[in-house]
Protein backbone atom coordinates (compact mmCIF):
# COMPACT_ATOMS: atom_id res chain seq x y z
CA UNK A 1 0.00 0.00 0.00
CA UNK A 2 1.52 3.29 -1.04
CA UNK A 3 1.78 6.00 1.52
CA UNK A 4 -1.31 7.74 0.26
CA UNK A 5 -1.42 10.49 2.86
CA UNK A 6 1.01 13.35 2.91
CA UNK A 7 1.60 14.88 6.32
CA UNK A 8 3.93 17.82 5.84
CA UNK A 9 6.94 18.49 8.06
CA UNK A 10 5.08 21.34 9.78
CA UNK A 11 2.07 19.18 10.49
CA UNK A 12 4.26 16.35 11.76
CA UNK A 13 5.91 18.79 14.13
CA UNK A 14 2.52 20.01 15.27
CA UNK A 15 1.25 16.48 15.93
CA UNK A 16 4.47 15.52 17.71
CA UNK A 17 4.04 18.51 20.04
CA UNK A 18 0.43 17.64 20.78
CA UNK A 19 1.22 13.97 21.31
CA UNK A 20 4.04 14.76 23.72
CA UNK A 21 1.33 15.99 26.10
CA UNK A 22 -0.74 12.84 25.69
CA UNK A 23 -0.38 9.48 27.49
CA UNK A 24 2.54 7.35 26.29
CA UNK A 25 1.73 5.36 23.16
CA UNK A 26 -0.91 7.75 21.82
CA UNK A 27 -0.81 8.26 18.05
CA UNK A 28 -3.14 9.94 15.62
CA UNK A 29 -6.02 8.66 13.54
CA UNK A 30 -6.96 10.12 10.19
CA UNK A 31 -10.48 9.41 9.02
CA UNK A 32 -13.28 10.51 6.74
CA UNK A 33 -16.79 11.18 8.01
CA UNK A 34 -19.58 10.49 5.47
CA UNK A 35 -17.07 9.14 2.93
CA UNK A 36 -18.22 9.07 -0.67
CA UNK A 37 -20.84 11.78 -0.16
CA UNK A 38 -21.02 15.52 -0.77
CA UNK A 39 -20.69 16.04 3.00
CA UNK A 40 -17.47 14.10 3.37
CA UNK A 41 -15.11 15.65 5.87
CA UNK A 42 -11.58 14.62 6.67
CA UNK A 43 -10.68 14.57 10.35
CA UNK A 44 -7.83 13.83 12.70
CA UNK A 45 -8.11 12.63 16.27
CA UNK A 46 -5.93 11.14 18.97
CA UNK A 47 -5.59 7.39 18.77
CA UNK A 48 -4.78 5.75 22.10
CA UNK A 49 -3.31 2.25 21.97
CA UNK A 50 -6.60 0.56 22.89
CA UNK A 51 -8.37 2.24 19.96
CA UNK A 52 -6.24 0.57 17.30
CA UNK A 53 -8.16 -1.96 15.23
CA UNK A 54 -6.50 -4.92 13.55
CA UNK A 55 -7.89 -3.77 10.20
CA UNK A 56 -6.28 -0.33 10.52
CA UNK A 57 -3.51 0.74 8.20
CA UNK A 58 -0.53 2.20 10.01
CA UNK A 59 1.62 4.85 8.37
CA UNK A 60 4.80 5.46 10.31
CA UNK A 61 6.24 8.95 10.63
CA UNK A 62 9.36 9.96 12.48
CA UNK A 63 7.73 10.69 15.84
CA UNK A 64 4.39 8.93 15.63
CA UNK A 65 2.14 6.74 13.53
CA UNK A 66 -1.06 7.66 11.75
CA UNK A 67 -3.78 5.01 11.79
CA UNK A 68 -6.45 4.84 9.14
CA UNK A 69 -9.53 2.69 9.32
CA UNK A 70 -10.39 0.39 6.47
CA UNK A 71 -13.44 2.35 5.37
CA UNK A 72 -11.66 5.71 5.20
CA UNK A 73 -8.57 4.43 3.42
CA UNK A 74 -9.72 4.60 -0.23
CA UNK A 75 -11.11 8.07 0.35
CA UNK A 76 -7.84 9.38 1.73
CA UNK A 77 -5.93 8.67 -1.46
CA UNK A 78 -3.74 11.74 -2.19
CA UNK A 79 -4.85 13.48 1.01
CA UNK A 80 -2.58 16.13 2.44
CA UNK A 81 -2.41 17.41 5.98
CA UNK A 82 -0.55 20.65 6.50
CA UNK A 83 -0.07 23.06 9.36
CA UNK A 84 -0.19 26.62 8.11
CA UNK A 85 0.66 29.77 9.97
CA UNK A 86 -0.67 33.02 8.59
CA UNK A 87 -1.81 36.32 10.05
CA UNK A 88 -4.99 34.67 11.31
CA UNK A 89 -2.89 32.35 13.45
CA UNK A 90 -1.95 28.73 12.97
CA UNK A 91 -4.28 26.09 11.69
CA UNK A 92 -4.31 22.57 10.44
CA UNK A 93 -5.49 22.18 6.87
CA UNK A 94 -6.83 18.88 5.61
CA UNK A 95 -7.16 18.32 1.91
CA UNK A 96 -8.73 15.08 0.84
CA UNK A 97 -9.55 15.38 -2.87
CA UNK A 98 -11.03 11.89 -3.02
CA UNK A 99 -13.08 11.93 0.18
CA UNK A 100 -16.32 12.65 -1.65
CA UNK A 101 -15.83 9.97 -4.20
CA UNK A 102 -13.91 6.80 -4.75
CA UNK A 103 -11.28 6.87 -7.44
CA UNK A 104 -12.70 5.55 -10.66
CA UNK A 105 -10.80 3.38 -13.05
CA UNK A 106 -10.23 4.15 -16.71
CA UNK A 107 -12.64 1.48 -17.81
CA UNK A 108 -15.52 2.77 -15.68
CA UNK A 109 -18.57 3.96 -17.62
CA UNK A 110 -18.13 7.45 -19.06
CA UNK A 111 -20.81 8.88 -16.80
CA UNK A 112 -18.89 7.74 -13.71
CA UNK A 113 -15.61 9.14 -14.94
CA UNK A 114 -17.16 12.50 -15.84
CA UNK A 115 -18.97 12.60 -12.51
CA UNK A 116 -15.66 11.94 -10.77
CA UNK A 117 -13.89 14.67 -12.72
CA UNK A 118 -16.64 17.13 -11.82
CA UNK A 119 -16.51 16.26 -8.13
CA UNK A 120 -12.74 16.29 -7.81
CA UNK A 121 -11.68 19.00 -10.28
CA UNK A 122 -14.56 21.28 -11.15
CA UNK A 123 -16.41 21.57 -7.84
CA UNK A 124 -13.37 22.46 -5.75
CA UNK A 125 -12.86 25.46 -8.07
CA UNK A 126 -16.50 26.52 -7.76
CA UNK A 127 -16.58 26.01 -4.02
CA UNK A 128 -14.84 29.35 -3.59
CA UNK A 129 -17.92 30.96 -5.12
CA UNK A 130 -20.26 28.85 -3.02
CA UNK A 131 -21.44 26.89 -6.02
CA UNK A 132 -21.27 23.36 -7.33
CA UNK A 133 -22.17 21.39 -10.41
CA UNK A 134 -23.92 18.04 -10.64
CA UNK A 135 -23.93 15.81 -13.67
CA UNK A 136 -27.51 15.16 -14.71
CA UNK A 137 -26.94 12.86 -17.65
CA UNK A 138 -24.85 12.23 -20.70
CA UNK A 139 -26.93 12.07 -23.87
CA UNK A 140 -26.47 9.53 -26.63
CA UNK A 141 -24.55 12.05 -28.65
CA UNK A 142 -22.04 12.76 -25.92
CA UNK A 143 -23.45 15.93 -24.41
CA UNK A 144 -22.95 16.18 -20.67
CA UNK A 145 -25.92 17.89 -19.06
CA UNK A 146 -24.98 19.57 -15.80
CA UNK A 147 -27.02 21.38 -13.17
CA UNK A 148 -25.59 24.29 -11.23
CA UNK A 149 -26.42 24.59 -7.58
CA UNK A 150 -25.52 26.77 -4.64
CA UNK A 151 -24.11 30.19 -5.47
CA UNK A 152 -24.05 29.43 -9.19
CA UNK A 153 -27.82 29.33 -9.38
CA UNK A 154 -29.08 32.24 -11.45
CA UNK A 155 -25.61 33.73 -11.46
CA UNK A 156 -25.01 35.50 -14.76
CA UNK A 157 -21.45 34.24 -14.76
CA UNK A 158 -22.65 30.67 -15.13
CA UNK A 159 -22.49 30.70 -18.91
CA UNK A 160 -18.97 32.05 -18.88
CA UNK A 161 -17.90 29.62 -16.18
CA UNK A 162 -19.48 26.76 -18.04
CA UNK A 163 -18.14 27.56 -21.48
CA UNK A 164 -14.74 28.93 -20.54
CA UNK A 165 -13.82 26.65 -17.73
CA UNK A 166 -15.82 23.54 -17.23
CA UNK A 167 -16.59 22.63 -20.80
CA UNK A 168 -13.04 23.27 -21.95
CA UNK A 169 -11.63 21.20 -19.11
CA UNK A 170 -13.97 18.26 -19.56
CA UNK A 171 -13.84 18.16 -23.35
CA UNK A 172 -10.07 18.13 -23.20
CA UNK A 173 -10.07 15.35 -20.65
CA UNK A 174 -12.69 13.23 -22.38
CA UNK A 175 -11.70 14.00 -25.94
CA UNK A 176 -13.55 11.84 -28.41
CA UNK A 177 -16.14 10.85 -25.80
CA UNK A 178 -17.82 14.09 -24.82
CA UNK A 179 -19.01 16.54 -27.47
CA UNK A 180 -20.37 19.37 -25.32
CA UNK A 181 -21.34 20.41 -21.83
CA UNK A 182 -24.69 22.12 -21.36
CA UNK A 183 -26.51 23.66 -18.47
CA UNK A 184 -29.63 21.66 -17.60
CA UNK A 185 -31.78 24.79 -17.52
CA UNK A 186 -31.01 25.64 -21.14
CA UNK A 187 -31.32 22.04 -22.21
CA UNK A 188 -34.65 21.33 -23.87
CA UNK A 189 -36.54 19.07 -21.49
CA UNK A 190 -38.54 17.67 -24.39
CA UNK A 191 -35.69 15.44 -25.46
CA UNK A 192 -35.56 11.83 -24.42
CA UNK A 193 -34.71 11.83 -20.76
CA UNK A 194 -33.96 8.32 -19.76
CA UNK A 195 -34.22 7.73 -16.07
Amino acid sequence: MSNSIIITENAQQHFANLLSQQPEGTNIRVFVVNPGTQNAECGVSYCPVEAIESSDTEIKYQDFSAYIDELSLPFLEDAEIDFVTDKMGAQLTLKAPNAKMRKVSDDSPLVERVEYAIQTQVNPQLAGHGGHVNLVEITDDGIAIVAFGGGCNGCSMVDVTLKEGIEKELLQQFEGELTAVRDATEHDRGEHSYY
